[in-house]
C-alpha cells in the first residue's frame, strides 16, 4: 500500500517549504539560537553602585523581550578595568555583555600606562543608556547652599584641609573635581574609594567634606535629607533635578557628559547587537517605565543606533584624553 503519492506530495511540499523555513526562522531568529542560556551581564562596579542599579533595572526589562535571564557579575576594581578586560575577552556569542560607564570605558586608555583593552576596538557598542553628568554634593549640615558659597567657604580653610572623595583615581568624580580645582585655584586632598556608595557614605559620616556622585546613588541620600546638591557637571541641567544649576551656570566651564552604556565583545553578531539596541531604546522611552527611571535618577536618555554610539565612544576617548593630559594625572 502506497502511503504517499509522490506526484502530488512533492509539489505540495515545494509550496509549503517557504512557510516551513519562515517558521524555523521565527523559532530561531538569531545565530546559534541566541539566547540559549543565561546572559552574563558584567558590571565593572560594586553592587549598589549607580552602574549596578541602572544596569539591573534596564536589563531586567530587556530580558523579557527575548525570554532571557540576565545574571549580573559585579567585577569592581582598578577604576573599572578589571571587569572591562574580562568582558573584552569573553566569547562573541551574545551571552556575555558589559554594562559600564564612560570613565571606565573611554578615560582609562589615557590615564594608565597599560590597559588590557581598547574601548572602541575591542567592543561592539550596543546602546547608550544615558547622557548627563554627576552631582557635586555636600552633607546637609554644610553651610554652603550653592557653588559660589562653597568656593568662598573652601577659600577660608587652610590649604589641603578639605578632603573630597571619588570612586577611584581617574574616575568621573575625580576628573570633574580636578576641573573645578583648576579653574578656582582651590586646594583639596583627593580620597579615592573603591566604589561611589563608599565615597558618599563617608561624606554623610563627615570623613570627607565634598564629593561628586552619580545622580542614581546621590538621589536617595538627598531624598533622605543627608546630602545637598550644589551643582551638576553637564552642559545642561538634568530633568531629574531641574533646580540644580550646572557648573557652567556657576562659572566653572565643563562641557563633557557622562553616560552608561551597553556593549558586547567585538565580533558579536550584528543581528544580536541590533535587536538589543532596539529593545533598550524601546524600554527607555516607553511611557509605562518613565516613573521607574525617575525613581533611580536616570535622566536624559538619547536615542542612538549602535553606529552612532560607537562614534560617541571614539570621540569621547579623544576628548577625555585631552582632560587627563591637561590635568597631568597619571596612574602606574
Amino acid at each position: 500500500m502506497t502511503l504517499f503519492n509522490t506526484r502530488t506530495w512533492l509539489p505540495g511540499l515545494a509550496l509549503l517549504w517557504p512557510l516551513l523555513l519562515a517558521g524555523m526562522a521565527q523559532a530561531q531568529p538569531f545565530p546559534g539560537g541566541w539566547p540559549n542560556q543565561p546572559i552574563k551581564l558584567i558590571v565593572p562596579n560594586a553592587a549598589g553602585s549607580a552602574t549596578d542599579v541602572v544596569g539591573r533595572a534596564v536589563m531586567e526589562l530587556v530580558g523579557k523581550k527575548f525570554n532571557a535571564t540576565f545574571v549580573v557579575d559585579n567585577r569592581p576594581g582598578a577604576n573599572g578595568m578589571l571587569g572591562t578586560e574580562v568582558a573584552a575577552k569573553a566569547p562573541k556569542d551574545g551571552h556575555t555583555l558589559l554594562f559600564t560607564y564612560a570613565a571606565a570605558h573611554v578615560v582609562n586608555q589615557s590615564l594608565y600606562a597599560k590597559v588590557g583593552y581598547d574601548g572602541a576596538r575591542d567592543f561592539a557598542a550596543i546602546a547608550q543608556i544615558s547622557a548627563g553628568g554627576n552631582l557635586l554634593v555636600v552633607p546637609t549640615s554644610h553651610p554652603a547652599k550653592n557653588l559660589k558659597e562653597f568656593i568662598a567657604w573652601a577659600r577660608s580653610r587652610p590649604a589641603d584641609d578639605i578632603a573630597y572623595g571619588s570612586w577611584g583615581i581617574g574616575s568621573g568624580g575625580h576628573l570633574s573635581m580636578e576641573a573645578v580645582l583648576q579653574q578656582t585655584g582651590l586646594k583639596m586632598r583627593h580620597i579615592p574609594y573603591k566604589s561611589a556608595p563608599a565615597s558618599l557614605n563617608d561624606l554623610v559620616a563627615g570623613h570627607i567634606q565634598v564629593a561628586f556622585g552619580a545622580v542614581a546613588t546621590s538621589l536617595p541620600l538627598m531624598q533622605g535629607g543627608k546630602l545637598r546638591a550644589l551643582a551638576y557637571s553637564a552642559p545642561t541641567r538634568t530633568s531629574v533635578l531641574p533646580d540644580v544649576p550646572t557648573l557652567n551656570e556657576q562659572g566653572v566651564n565643563f562641557d563633557l557628559t557622562a553616560w552608561f552604556g551597553l556593549f558586547a565583545p567585538a565580533g558579536t553578531p550584528k543581528a544580536i547587537v541590533d535587536a538589543l539596541n532596539a529593545e533598550v531604546v524601546r524600554v527607555l522611552h516607553a511611557p509605562e517605565h518613565q516613573a521607574r527611571w525617575a525613581a533611580i535618577g536616570l535622566g536624559d536618555r538619547p536615542t542612538r543606533t549602535p553606529e552612532q554610539f560607537a562614534e560617541t565612544v571614539r570621540a569621547d576617548i579623544k576628548a577625555w584624553g585631552d582632560v587627563v593630559r591637561q590635568s597631568g594625572i597619571k596612574v602606574e
